[in-house]
C-alpha cells in the first residue's frame, strides 16, 4: 500500500513511497506533463545500468517517450560547467516550457536536476525520483537545488519545488552498503532534532535497518519524509525553523569541502559533523553527558564503519567560513539539547569548537573505520 505524504507549500504536492512504484512511474509522468510536452530524464551512468529499462517501460507503457541526459556519477560533477552542458543538450532534446524534467538518481541529480529544471527557459516541470536512501529521506523533498563551487558545497541554487516524488524502497537492493549506511546517517538526524519516536524506532531496528528489511525501511522513509515535510511547511525559504535541518552540516560540509569532496560521502560527514556537533552541546553545557553518549551510539550504530575523522581545526574553520550557515561573519551550529529538540547557536569559542573535534577523533579511534 503506497504511503502519501502531503507537503503544504505552494503549490501543494505528494511525495508517495512505495514499493515497486518505479514500475509505475508513467502513469506519475503522464498526470504531469503536458500532452505536447518533452518528457527529459536526467540520472547518472550507474542509475541507468541498474534501473534505466524499468523506468523507461513504465514509461512506454503510458505511452511516453523521454529523451536521457547522463551526468557523471560523482560530486565533483554537481558544478555550473556540468549544468551549462545539460542545458545545451536541453535545447538539442527540443525541449520547451511544457517540458518536464524527471531527476532520477541520488543527490546530485535531485540537486543538478532541481536546478536545471528551475533555471531552464525560467523553469520547467519537476519530479523527483531518488534512488539512494539519502535522497529518499532527505534531499528531494524541500526544494533546495544547488551545484558546488570551489569555494563551498551548494553556493549557487534556487528553491523550487518538484511536481511529485516517487520513492521506491526496492530500488535500494542495489545501492552499494556504504551508501545506504550514508543515508541512514541523514535519517537518524530528523529523530534527533525533532521527532522522538522517530529516534527510538532506529534504535531498536537498527539491524533490520542495515539488513535494508522491506518493511522498517519503508516505515523510516515515510517518518523522514513527514518530518521534513512538517519543517518545510513551516518555513520554506530558510529563514528560521528550517535551519534546524542543517544539525551535522556546518562541519560535515567543511569535512567535504576541505577533502576534495573525495574522502566522504555526504552522510559520512553529516554523521561525523553529528557527533562533532554534539560534543560541542556538551563542552558548553546545553546536553547531558548521557543524551550525548546516546546520540553518538545510535549514530555509530548504524553508521560505522566511517572514513578516519580529519580533527584539524583550522582547517575545518577555514572551510566552514564560506559556508551558507556562516552569517555576519559568525557561525551557526545547530545544537542538540535532548533527543528530539535542538537550537541554534552562534559565537562558539574556536577552541571549543577545535577540543570537540579532538573528542570526535577519540570516539573514531574506537570506531572501525573504512579503509
Amino acid at each position: 500500500m503506497p504511503l502519501e505524504i502531503p507537503v503544504q507549500v505552494v503549490p501543494p504536492y505528494v511525495a508517495t513511497v512505495a514499493r515497486g512504484g518505479l514500475s509505475h512511474a508513467g502513469a506519475l509522468v503522464r498526470a504531469h506533463v503536458p500532452a505536447s510536452g518533452r518528457v527529459i530524464v536526467l540520472t547518472s551512468p550507474r542509475v541507468r545500468g541498474l534501473w534505466g529499462k524499468t523506468l523507461d517501460a513504465s514509461l512506454r507503457k503510458d505511452g511516453l517517450d523521454a529523451s536521457v541526459l547522463e551526468l557523471p556519477d560523482g560530486e565533483e560533477h554537481k558544478n555550473l560547467a556540468e549544468l551549462a552542458k545539460l542545458a545545451e543538450a536541453m535545447v538539442a532534446a527540443s525541449a520547451d516550457r511544457e517540458a518536464l524534467l524527471l531527476a532520477f538518481g541520488g543527490g546530485v541529480i535531485g540537486d543538478v536536476g532541481g536546478f536545471l529544471a528551475s533555471v531552464y527557459m525560467r523553469g520547467v516541470r519537476l519530479l523527483q525520483v531518488p534512488t539512494t536512501l539519502l535522497a529518499m529521506v532527505d534531499s528531494s523533498l524541500g526544494g533546495k537545488t544547488g551545484v558546488n563551487l570551489a569555494a563551498g558545497k551548494n553556493l549557487v541554487g534556487t528553491f523550487y519545488h518538484p511536481r511529485a516524488i516517487l520513492a521506491d524502497p526496492d530500488v535500494l537492493a542495489t545501492l552499494p552498503e556504504r551508501e545506504f549506511r550514508s543515508g541512514l546517517a541523514e535519517a537518524i538526524k530528523y529523530g534527533i532534532i525533532g521527532a522522538t519516536d522517530l529516534f527510538t524506532f532506529i534504535e531498536q531496528e537498527a539491524a533490520a535497518l542495515r539488513a535494508c528489511r522491506p518493511e522498517p525501511l519503508e516505515q523510516l522513509i515515510a517518518a523522514c519524509l513527514q518530518e521534513k515535510a512538517r519543517v518545510v511547511a513551516a518555513d520554506e525559504r530558510e529563514s528560521d525553523l528550517r535551519r534546524v535541518l542543517n544539525f551535522g552540516h556546518t562541519l560535515g560540509h567543511a569535512l567535504e569541502s576541505a577533502t576534495g569532496y573525495t574522502r566522504y560521502l555526504h552522510g559520512e560527514a553529516v554523521a561525523w559533523g553529528m557527533i562533532a556537533t554534539t560534543r560541542i552541546a556538551i563542552r558548553i553545557g546545553r546536553l547531558s553527558e548521557a543524551q550525548g553518549t546516546r546520540i553518538v551510539g545510535a549514530i555509530l550504530n548504524v553508521c560505522a564503519p566511517l572514513p578516519a575523522l580529519v580533527d584539524d581545526a583550522g582547517l575545518l574553520l577555514r572551510h566552514a567560513a564560506s559556508d551558507k550557515k556562516t552569517r555576519a561573519g559568525r557561525l551557526h551550529f545547530v545544537l542538540p539539547v535532548a533527543i528530539g529538540r535542538v537550537e541554534i547557536a552562534c559565537g562558539i569559542d574556536e577552541a571549543v569548537i577545535a577540543a570537540a573535534l579532538q573528542d570526535a577523533a577519540a570516539i573514531a579511534a574506537r570506531a572501525p573505520v573504512v579503509r
